[in-house]
């Protein structure tokens, strides 16, 4: 066999393991991951879930709420997430569910300025950067009325 089919062939098996794997993911309360929202359409992989893989080098996977005293703080941070960049990207407001960075939600938390978090559509990957004690402190409630 070619070695560059081999490899394509390993490459693919990978991806499609990672993405079975995916469909599989629980949240930070150990249940099933619940969507976070189809509008505006979120998550690594654009599906409405805060899934990730090995490639989401993000971490995206905590289903926040946002607040305009949030989008202030990012931006300030050099992560503007108000500006539209489409097609993939429709640019956020108020009230808005996204899967943030895990690492940009701690920060933020960390300087009062973290937006509130649907814990059972927060992926549970964020439990080793955050604790669940501290996504307890702003959790809302899971809605599907509001997917």
């Amino acid at each position: 066999m070619d070695y560059f089919i081999f490899i394509k062939i390993l490459l693919t098996t990978v991806i499609l393991c990672e993405e079975m794997s995916a469909n599989e993911q629980k949240n930070v309360l150990g249940t099933e991951l619940k969507p976070c929202c189809y509008d505006p359409m979120t998550g690594w992989y654009r599906d409405g879930y805060c899934k990730t893989d090995g490639r989401d080098h993000g971490v995206h996977t905590v289903c926040a709420q946002m607040t305009e005293q949030f989008l202030n703080y990012t931006k300030m941070r050099g992560n503007d997430l108000t500006t539209p960049h489409l097609p993939h990207f429709p640019g956020l407001m108020p009230g808005d569910k996204w899967c943030l960075c895990v690492s940009r939600w701690k920060e933020a938390f960390d300087t009062g300025f973290g937006p509130k978090v649907v814990l059972e559509s927060t992926h549970s990957k964020s439990l080793q950067v955050t604790t669940l004690a501290e996504l307890r402190t702003v959790a809302v409630p899971f809605n599907k009325d509001e997917l």
